[in-house]
């Protein structure tokens, strides 16, 4: 880092004091104001801050390394944020009528209390032992690539630049609230595309061009069946991407991601009205189609460099794991100044998705535990409960990093796990309690119950199985399991079975529990559902739904769609 980079990273900051000063300075007398921005967000503001919060450090390491390792396979999960047009076109005008501030409560009204408690929890726990935890964990890893330091103080530069990175997202998520986080997206959703775009660019240059970084990834197999690097489609029979299970798995977790998880809607939520909402998710949608190529390829781009053996500044190019491929591309390819800047295009990733984190979970705990047992609360005392709230889930995500540390490599192997049986049955349940009024409380309850109970069952017997292996001196279980024997229902069933396909198993399963006990329980009231399913829309919302959207709303849905269309076809 030169004198240069330390130039752009100071002025960085200053414009993003400047910021947080300025929403300081603006009254924010209400939790509506510190949690969803006095809900005057401009679709602007509202799209940058959907790709803001949504990019973070497993993209920049874990997506740049999925990459390096097995090129094109994990781009599904990015190519799948067309499905924020779903949240735009179909949820937003439920969402809006409702006048929910969190998808719990939305649930409350359809259902009964006992699911926004349910969603609630499920919510709270995934966020800081997964979300916070591995965003702050591996954004220590890479500022210590990135930086080459390995220690500072007789202290591990991974402790510093994790702890320091925490706290200052904290600072100003906790003096800003929501438009803290939506105006900085705005600052640092630029810097981002403009330094990614940077670093392929010249990771281009330094490989050859694009023909010949396809040729050097093209050339690497990755299973059986003659599947390559570039193949995005691949054998039904690949253990790990197996095409049909890809396209189930990435839906279904697509579709719980954008359209559900309060997140990702919150930002939606604080729109002005519907309009800027859909036109918000649109943008959004528009910006979720660069990671592929802001990321991914990056990591393609590092294995082809590898393998044609290029050489940067006197040194041969190499990495010393896939998961280092964008950092060590960002601190051998980037002269003096861009370095800094594309540094300042990861913190601001790393910092706007905690930042997201941290007040949405602040927003779940205050409205959906403490207001709901404190319902004659005032306003600056749930705009005090929020602000604690918020310090006490950067305390837990900063007390996990040891944890984290130390099972590391095993948690952030089953990142993807953890979201595949959170999905099923939140989505489930809101699927079909959004498209039929005969899904009853009861019924969408269990329906969450179950497929959060299937799902944690699963993830145990992962943990199990590769524990055991493990301390049995295996490195690989199914190894493991062939020489010991094992071969039961339940190893079969809930270790070996496909991740992807398991992932659409439990969504049919929780369909079915939803369907199944609603047959046999009391259904929600006409009032309770007014305005909240398709059926109980009034011809005056949908009047107010259609004059919300115009022909350049359907033009922009077009030609992302079809763009996501061309994709599959190239990389097929």
């Amino acid at each position: 880092m030169g004198t240069l980079d330390w130039i752009v990273i100071g002025a960085f900051f200053l414009a993003l004091i400047g910021i947080v000063l300025w929403v300081f300075k603006q009254k924010q007398r209400s939790s509506g104001d510190y949690f969803l921005a006095g809900r005057d967000a401009t679709w602007l503001a509202i799209g940058a801050s959907i790709f803001a919060s949504n990019i973070g450090s497993e993209h920049l390491i874990g997506l740049a390394g999925a990459g390096a390792s097995s090129g094109m396979a994990m781009a599904h999960w990015e190519i799948q944020g067309w499905m924020i047009l779903i949240l735009g076109w179909v949820f937003v005008p439920f969402y809006s009528r409702s006048m929910v501030t969190t998808m719990p409560e939305f649930l409350e009204r359809r259902y009964n209390s006992e699911s926004r408690t349910i969603l609630s929890l499920i919510s709270l726990v995934s966020y800081v032992l997964t979300k916070v935890a591995v965003t702050v964990y591996a954004g220590g890893l890479v500022f210590k690539e990135v930086f080459g330091i390995e220690q500072m103080w007789g202290i591990d530069f991974f402790w510093i630049s994790a702890v320091g990175l925490v706290l200052l997202t904290a600072i100003y998520t906790v003096i800003g609230g929501m438009k803290s986080v939506l105006y900085t997206s705005v600052l640092q959703t630029p810097i981002l595309l403009l330094g990614s775009i940077i670093i392929v660019v010249l990771g281009l240059r330094a490989v050859g061009g694009w023909d010949e970084m396809m040729a050097a990834t093209s050339a690497k197999v990755v299973n059986n069946y003659g599947d390559t690097m570039t193949n995005l489609i691949r054998s039904n029979k690949d253990p790990n991407f197996p095409w049909f299970g890809v396209l189930i798995g990435s839906s279904i977790i697509g579709f719980w991601y954008w359209c559900t998880d309060q997140f990702i809607v919150q930002r939606v939520l604080s729109g002005k009205n519907e309009t800027e909402s859909r036109r918000g998710a649109i943008f959004g949608a528009y910006l979720k189609m660069t990671p592929v190529f802001l990321f991914l390829i990056p990591g393609m781009i590092a294995f082809a460099m590898v393998q044609k053996g290029v050489v940067i500044n006197g040194e041969v190019f190499t990495l010393s794991s896939s998961d280092a491929a964008f950092p060590t591309l960002v601190s051998k390819l980037l002269p003096a100044g861009l370095k800094g800047l594309v540094v300042c295009g990861i913190l601001a990733a790393l910092m706007s998705s905690l930042a997201s984190l941290f007040n949405s979970s602040a927003m779940l705990f205050t409205m959906d535990f403490y207001k709901k047992y404190k319902p004659e609360a005032t306003e600056a005392k749930l705009l005090r409960v929020g602000r604690m709230a918020t310090v006490v889930i950067v305390i837990l995500g900063m007390l996990w990093i040891p944890i984290m540390r130390s099972i590391g490599s095993v948690l952030y192997t089953y990142l993807q796990d953890v979201q595949s049986v959170l999905a099923p049955g939140i989505a489930a349940a809101f699927l079909l309690g959004i498209l039929s009024k005969r899904p009853t409380p009861k019924g969408g309850m269990w329906g969450m119950i179950s497929g959060f109970i299937i799902g944690i069952i699963r993830l145990g017997a992962k943990v199990y199985y590769s524990t055991t292996a493990t301390s049995a001196g295996y490195t690989d279980v199914k190894v493991w399991a062939a020489e010991k024997g094992v071969n039961d229902v339940f190893y079969n069933l809930f270790y070996d079975t496909n991740w992807l396909f398991f992932c659409g198993g439990m969504l049919v399963f929780s369909m079915l529990v939803i369907m199944i006990v609603s047959r046999f329980t009391a259904p929600a009231s006409e009032v309770q559902l007014k305005g909240i399913t398709f059926s109980s829309v009034s011809a005056a919302n949908k009047a107010g739904t259609r004059a919300s959207w115009n022909h350049w709303d359907i033009i922009h849905t077009a030609i992302i769609l079809t763009i996501t269309v061309a994709f599959y076809i190239y990389f097929w």
